[in-house]
């Protein structure tokens, strides 16, 4: 052990403030911008490597496994390492590794950089939370998460657009390559302003059963995921045993750990009712709104016939007011209750899903933007609150662990919203073609006179009818996905009870949790 009872950090000021909040905020967006970059850019990545689009895939979910066993691993590197060490660290490799995917000749290659990636990106966004933290003075809590939060929004949204243009004007390695630049300027400045602020280091012993039982557990999990729906789910022997495993994993993990006196993962952090209501919160909500982020793009290409382009533009402006109001909340969270702001979050995205579940197959680019923009300020009052309410009361030493657990459990919800919201629709799509198809056939008046119209048009029968058959595709998909929001909506209103399950300490908690004091 060294350095136990070294004194609590000081916040920064003036120019030092300035860098280092933008160094953090940089590496925060490198990351989150990686997990999404590529998705737009599977076709060219495929075709460039001579894979199939499925193969190509494992780029994505290659990235997402790793990412999400090393996220909860956060606490116990701090630990041994230092915070600010470990940082740099993570940044550093994750330069290395982006360099590595640009040059990967093949796609066994490609897949084994983007496991890397992950790997090493995984402490990076809670460690950037504790050093944000431990920079600002407790009055300015609120206003250091705004900043992240700022982050975390724009890049989601920032990812499939690049990724899309790089892929259409250059060629797929620099959707990698562009990180070069920004890792390195992150980690110089990292360096130059924290460096001597580093954490004391422990060394712990390293839980080797309990490693060993996440990555199983997880890795299974994220595997069984991503294949599901290819697959046909639990009608595949494959997917069957990788749930089975899965779960015996995840319970053998939660019994090892809480026995275990040196864990992995410190799970007795959900003891606390601040974080353990917290991150269900934060986590199912964000499962619910990464399950749309799919759904809405894919329903307007599909169905709609919109260009991947046109998509994006729908979906950019979410980050307006996201980007207008995080500030705001920074500045209100010391004098306003965090629940009540979270509660206002989860009432907007309410309000947004409820009008999304009104859509026809008529709307215009006006009504599909209008809760996209509005949804933007329940965004701003998601992350920050939520965030603050998680780390409540946390003691110095469990910030890292804290912020590596909560964000270990909203991408693990994200992924499993994903899996289940494009499941849904897929099924309710089909139930509501049949429902459809049912009013079809010679003996229904007015379809006889739909195909008599389109014949009289000039339309060979068997074009009538698959002209028909179009428009009862489109109505049932439609039908499909405004169900999706409209479940969304009554959930997002139901997790407001989860909030007001928790009882944050205001404004000064999180960064006494900092160590600013």
């Amino acid at each position: 052990m060294s350095s136990p009872n070294r004194r609590p950090v000081q916040p920064l000021h003036g120019s030092s403030l300035v860098i280092g909040t933008l160094a953090l905020s940089l590496a925060v967006f490198m990351n989150v911008l990686d997990s999404s970059i590529a998705n737009v850019s599977i076709p060219a990545i495929s075709g460039d490597l001579g894979v199939s689009p499925q193969q190509g895939t494992w780029v994505i979910t290659s990235f997402a496994v790793a990412n999400a066993i090393s996220v909860p691993l956060t606490g116990w590197l701090t630990m041994r390492i230092g915070q600010v060490r470990l940082f740099i660290g993570s940044i550093l490799l994750f330069v290395i590794s982006s360099w590595l995917c640009g040059m990967a000749p093949n796609i066994e290659t490609l897949i084994a950089a983007r496991v890397l990636q992950g790997a090493v990106a995984g402490p990076m966004i809670p460690l950037s939370q504790a050093l944000l933290l431990s920079s600002y003075p407790p009055a300015k809590s609120g206003m250091a998460l705004a900043f992240w939060g700022m982050t975390t929004l724009v890049a989601p949204i920032m990812g499939p657009l690049l990724g899309g243009w790089i892929s259409d004007n250059y060629t797929w390695p620099w959707i990698f390559y562009i990180n070069i630049p920004i890792g390195i300027f992150a980690a110089w400045a990292t360096w130059s302003i924290y460096h001597k602020r580093e954490s004391a280091v422990v060394r712990l012993p390293i839980d080797k059963v309990g490693l060993g039982l996440l990555v199983i557990w997880v890795g299974s999990l994220q595997i069984m995921l991503d294949k599901g729906k290819e697959l046909d789910w639990f009608n595949s022997g494959e997917i069957l045993i990788l749930g089975a495993v899965a779960l015996v994993g995840f319970i053998y993990f939660i019994i090892w750990e809480l026995g275990d006196a040196h864990p992995v993962v410190d799970l007795s952090l959900f003891k606390g009712r601040n974080f353990s209501g917290g991150v269900v919160a934060i986590s199912v909500g964000y499962g619910l709104f990464f399950g749309s982020l799919v759904v809405l793009p894919l329903w307007l290409q599909t169905q709609l016939s919109y260009t991947a382009t046109e998509a994006g533009k729908v979906m950019a402006p979410v980050g307006i007011l996201a980007i207008i109001l995080s500030p705001v909340v920074g500045k209100l969270l010391p004098k306003v209750d965090a629940r009540w702001l979270a509660t206002t979050a989860f009432i907007i995205f309410a309000i947004v899903f409820f009008m999304r579940s009104r859509f026809t197959v008529e709307v215009d680019a006006t009504a599909l933007m209008i809760p996209t923009v509005i949804q933007g300020a329940a965004m701003a009052m998601f992350f920050i609150p939520l965030t603050s309410i998680i780390l409540s009361g946390q003691p110095p030493e469990k910030i890292p662990a804290a912020a590596g657990l909560s964000n270990f459990a909203r991408i693990m919800c994200g992924g499993i919203g994903t899996s289940v919201v494009s499941t849904l629709w897929e099924n309710r799509t089909t139930l509501h073609h049949a429902q459809l198809a049912e009013h079809t056939g010679v003996s229904n008046p007015a379809f006889g006179e739909s195909v008599q119209t389109l014949m009289a048009r000039g339309m060979p029968e068997p074009g009538a009818w698959a002209v028909i058959e179009r428009t009862l595709g489109i109505q049932a998909s439609t039908s499909a996905a405004t169900d999706i929001f409209w479940i969304s909506s009554v959930l997002f209103l139901s997790l407001i009870a989860l909030v007001w399950m928790t009882k944050p300490i205001r404004s000064a908690a999180p960064v006494d949790a900092g160590g600013a004091h």
